[in-house]
């Protein structure tokens, strides 16, 4: 994004339109026909794989496109813009194909990147435990040596997409022989590797992608599991968790755009006493207001792309949280609006706007919570002290 004109790159310009025509083909009637059904989105994931969207982050001797998360970042934008918000592009290739990319051994780039960027293999992400919440220092998941080879043992739960994974990224933690203590580490758990257990939690969201506890017995895993440096697993981890608030502030952008649109079509159609409903203030000022908040989210949300992608990891981790919060703040406004303008047609199903009434309040849920964030800020932006 070029700093002094705020205009994004012309072959992003080009990839946004282009991935706004796929979504337009799609769109949410089938997105949601799928998830009511309690279907997935294979179709759409299989062509935005095979056109090259869902890899444009990855390295190109990887089948990638050699670009960014920006880049990436555009592209389930627009998908969700057209009501078609791909979860799992948030954790495939945006935490998972991130992580392997620049920490993973040549064998697991090869292993895992060229299926990642074309769709064919998904990779899903696991960190949440059930009595460690936000606090990942408690995370409880234990990796012990058997000679060169690990034994993974723990729970995970609300990993998302378990059911359409390959493997997934669990973080766990391993011993210092020297210290005794944990440290985080990354491993890659094949899902159908011998201890390995997953059950679905019932979720009164409708979506496509569903929700799992993981349960991990003695899973044992080859030495080659381990994703990069055992060491140096604070700094992986994170490489991976800026991304993915990136990428979930995108996701609330561009439900947001759709649900503003929807509202304003019905403002400019609806006609009650021989005028458009967008005629009073008390309809067109709350909209004007959710763009207003709209363009400042996604601004942000560009600005912690540009600075993840220019090496500034700290920098785009004030400017992710930043954004996250942002956008998901004005996803929930904006469906609550467009429901609004609607009157009683904003629960209709064939308006497409009532199953993202519950699902949009995910976003000041995860990838992170709002509290966390406003921790975040308040700690490292404005120097106040630690509260947790």
């Amino acid at each position: 994004m070029n700093a002094m004109n705020f205009t994004e790159p012309e072959e992003r310009a080009a990839l946004r339109a282009a991935v706004a025509e796929l979504g337009k083909k799609y769109g949410h009637e089938y997105y949601s026909k799928q998830a009511r059904a309690g279907l997935k989105t294979e179709e759409l994931w299989a062509e935005a794989g095979r056109l090259g969207y869902l890899g444009v982050n990855l390295p190109e001797e990887y089948g990638g496109g050699g670009a960014g998360i920006a880049d990436l970042a555009a592209v389930l934008e627009e998908l969700a813009a057209a009501g078609c918000p791909l979860l799992l592009m948030v954790v495939s290739p945006a935490i998972c194909g991130t992580v392997i990319s620049r920490f993973g051994t040549d064998e697991q780039k090869k292993r895992w990147l060229p299926g990642i960027a074309d769709g064919s293999r998904r990779m899903v992400f696991a960190i949440t435990e059930p009595d460690a919440g936000s606090n990942s220092h408690k995370i409880t998941t234990t990796a012990k040596r058997d000679g060169g080879d690990w034994v993974l043992s723990g729970r995970k739960v609300y990993i998302s997409g378990v059911d359409e994974a390959d493997a997934v990224l669990v973080v766990g933690r391993t011993e210092d022989s020297k210290t005794g203590k944990l440290k985080p580490a990354l491993f890659i758990v094949p899902t159908d590797a011998p201890g390995f257990e997953y059950k679905q939690i019932e979720m009164d969201i409708v979506s496509p992608e569903k929700q799992f506890g993981l349960f991990l017995d003695d899973v044992h895993l080859p030495a080659d599991a381990l994703v990069g440096e055992e060491d140096a697993a604070i700094a992986q981890l994170f490489a991976g968790l800026n991304p993915e608030r990136i990428m979930g502030a995108s996701f609330s952008l561009g439900i947001a755009r759709y649900a503003l649109a929807k509202g304003v079509a019905y403002a400019n159609e609806r006609k009650v006493w021989g005028a458009p409903i967008g005629t009073h203030q008390g309809l067109a000022h709350p909209l004007a207001e959710i763009k207003i908040e709209l363009e400042l989210a996604k601004l942000m949300t560009q600005k912690a792309a540009s600075l993840y992608d220019s090496g500034d990891d700290f920098g785009a981790g004030e400017s992710a949280n930043m954004a996250k919060y942002a956008a998901a703040e004005v996803a929930i406004r904006a469906v609550d609006q467009a429901v609004q303008t609607h009157g009683g047609n904003g629960l209709a199903s064939e308006y497409g706007l009532g199953t993202l009434v519950a699902a949009v309040r995910l976003g000041r849920i995860a990838p992170v919570s709002r509290e966390m964030v406003l921790n975040f800020v308040g700690q490292h932006s404005l120097g106040l002290p630690r509260s947790y």
